[in-house]
């Protein structure tokens, strides 16, 4: 188990946002992040360019996840227990590609670099399912596929809230460092607690905010994804403290 870990003072988590500002160059990323950005970014090319729209209706219809599939009434195949996990390699348009991979690059590299690459995909699909969970018990009656991996990303951000954002820049593999906080160390961070309380707001504004359903955003599987990186990034942590 981790030793416990006093509340860093906001001087201390200043700090490592300080040590976290350097940008991760493509050269220096873990080779999970690039190999991941490489599949979603490839897919939808293939998607874009290569795919008729009937197969890509195809695609959407069986590795998308689709609420209503599950709420009775439809034969669970094979491609029913690949879609909640499946969509999150699948992006709506190049701009909502584009925005995710940053935030992968960003969020998802320091946290490879921490856990590793097997627990790094293991925590990608599990955060991932566990966004898919909220929102099918919030849109359980719902035909609209579900698409792109911000849930995902959602749980490493809910990740590195945990660590309070500490980055070691200086290590060989930059990664998040120090034992993971206790849940009341994260909320007497100032600076953390206002990335967190801003970015439940913004997820909030921009779900409520777009009335065309084709172009909604699911933030309910943002906030799933956010609590379970959030709750349970220990689970997958390789870094054993000893008090």
């Amino acid at each position: 188990m981790a030793a416990p870990h006093s509340s860093p003072s906001d001087d201390e988590t200043t700090r490592g946002f300080s040590r976290a500002a350097p940008r991760e160059p493509m050269f220096n990323m873990p080779a999970v992040v690039v190999g991941l950005i490489a599949l979603c970014a490839g897919i939808h090319l293939v998607r874009s360019y290569v795919l008729t729209d009937e197969q890509d209706f195809w695609v959407i219809v069986h590795f998308a996840f689709i609420p209503l599939r599950y709420s009775g009434g439809y034969a669970l195949d094979a491609y029913a227990f690949s879609g909640p996990w499946t969509y999150s390699f699948l992006h709506g348009s190049v701009a909502h590609l584009a925005v995710n991979m940053i935030w992968l690059a960003a969020f998802g590299s320091p946290l490879a670099n921490r856990i590793g690459a097997v627990r790094f995909i293991a925590f990608w699909i599990f955060t991932a399912l566990a966004a898919v969970a909220l929102h099918y018990v919030l849109h359980s009656g719902e035909a609209t596929p579900l698409i792109g991996a911000s849930g995902a990303i959602s749980g490493m951000m809910g990740a590195a809230a945990r660590f309070g954002f500490q980055v070691n820049r200086r290590a060989p593999k930059p990664a998040f460092e120090g034992a993971i906080l206790s849940i009341p160390a994260v909320f007497q961070s100032r600076t953390t607690v206002t990335f967190l309380a801003v970015w439940m707001v913004v997820n909030f504004v921009m779900g409520i905010g777009t009335s065309d359903m084709s172009a909604s955003i699911a933030w309910e599987a943002h906030i799933g994804g956010f609590l379970a990186g959030f709750l349970l990034v220990r689970s997958f942590d390789r870094t054993q403290r000893l008090a």
